[in-house]
This record gives C-alpha cells, sequence and structure tokens, in this order.
C-alpha cells in the first residue's frame, strides 16, 4: 500500500526567499537520489487564503510506494543533508503521513 508524506514548514526571520527557492530545489532531487520515492512536489506557499497561512511558507508532498520506504527516507544521506540545511532558520513543522486506499 503506498504512503502519503505532507509537510509544511514554518521559519524564522534568518529565511529568505532565496533560501525557500534552494531548498524547494534541494527537494526535488530527493526524487532521484531515494530509492522508493513514486512521485514529489514542494514548493513555496502562493496561497490566497492568507488568513490560514500561519506562517508556513513551504510545502513537500511524497508519495513512496510503500511505509517501509517511508521508513528509510528518514535516514537516508540525501534527506539528512535537507534536514541540516534547516538548521538555523527553521520554527516549526507539520508532518502528516498515511496509507493511500
Amino acid at each position: 500500500m503506498m504512503y502519503e508524506h505532507l509537510v509544511v514548514f514554518k521559519f524564522n526571520e534568518q529565511y529568505t526567499s532565496e533560501t525557500g527557492e534552494h531548498l524547494v530545489q534541494t527537494l526535488m532531487a530527493l526524487k532521484n537520489s531515494i530509492p522508493g520515492i513514486v512521485e514529489l512536489t514542494a514548493g513555496v506557499n502562493k496561497t490566497e487564503e492568507t488568513e490560514n497561512i500561519h506562517g508556513y511558507t513551504l510545502g513537500l508532498r511524497v508519495t513512496f510506494r510503500d511505509q517501509e520506504a517511508l521508513r528509510k527516507y528518514g535516514p537516508h544521506p540525501a534527506h539528512q543533508h535537507f534536514v541540516g540545511l534547516l538548521e538555523g532558520i527553521i520554527e516549526n513543522v507539520v508532518v502528516v503521513d498515511y496509507p493511500i486506499y
């Protein structure tokens, strides 16, 4: 059964639009670096529902072939490289993982 991995990121005042674009490019590269990813999209939040942003400026959606692929994603060196890029700029993150029926 495939799994969906949704993440939204909230950054502190150290975050810039250039940082956001670099983070998106790094996330997009994960699709070709980590086995088990079926589909991956990422982008800077452009919603017109400004009252619902709550400071979250970047989104990620990854579809994995199964739960085991999702489990291996976290410790994978390419993912850990991305996590390292968040150091000093991340304020909060929300993660939702669920099986796709």
